[in-house]
């Protein structure tokens, strides 16, 4: 399969998530709670594509397929995109769009505080993502988008701090996100400058 056809695929595939729960909603299929289905079912798909674009450069490496990091901006826009739609619905929903309420949750409950930080984060890497950014940041666009690593351990803890009870869901994402930033610190450890 020509690597436009994996692109096409990639995009399709990741945006699918979003088509069933935008179908589920219209059709009264998301069950008892529709929006709790909404929040958890975005948050998790923003988490699941904040990891896989985290694995690309590591699959890059380990492969030698460099056309795979043609397809890392578009995951780590998914990653923003579901992102976007998790505290969308929560602020529409939870807090009727009031910055009052927002305010108030985030200054009083933790795992609001970790998640808003998360997107926060995210928001400077979708706007930087474009090559015109990358050639006008230089070097300090490699440093502006290592803050994925600090979402990555936003994300989960805030999943941890809002499940509170059987941990067995976010042992996945834990397990996944400690292997790539572990990968990471042992290449970091063995480059030269640090073996000197």
């Amino acid at each position: 399969m020509p690597f436009t056809s994996w692109r096409f695929a990639t995009f399709f595939l990741l945006l699918s998530p979003c088509v069933w729960l935008v179908y589920g909603f219209f059709s009264n299929n998301l069950g008892a709670n529709p929006v709790e289905t909404l929040t958890h079912q975005t948050g998790k798909w923003a988490f699941i594509c904040l990891l896989l674009s985290l694995a690309i450069t590591p699959a890059r490496q380990l492969t030698g397929v460099k056309k795979l990091m043609l397809l890392r901006r578009m995951v780590g826009l998914y990653a923003f995109f579901y992102a976007t739609l998790h505290f969308l619905v929560y602020w529409v929903f939870d807090q009727s769009l009031s910055v009052a309420y927002l305010w108030e949750d985030i200054s009083d409950r933790p795992y609001i505080t970790l998640g808003f930080l998360g997107w926060l984060f995210l928001l400077p890497l979708a706007i930087t993502s474009t090559q015109n950014w990358r050639k006008r940041l230089g070097k300090r666009w490699l440093t502006l988008h290592k803050l994925a690593y600090a979402v990555g351990l936003l994300a989960l803890f805030h999943y941890i701090w809002l499940i509170r009870a059987d941990y067995r869901e976010v042992v996945p994402y834990a397990l996944a996100l400690c292997a790539l930033l572990g990968y990471r610190l042992f290449r970091w450890l063995k480059t030269p400058q640090r073996a000197a």
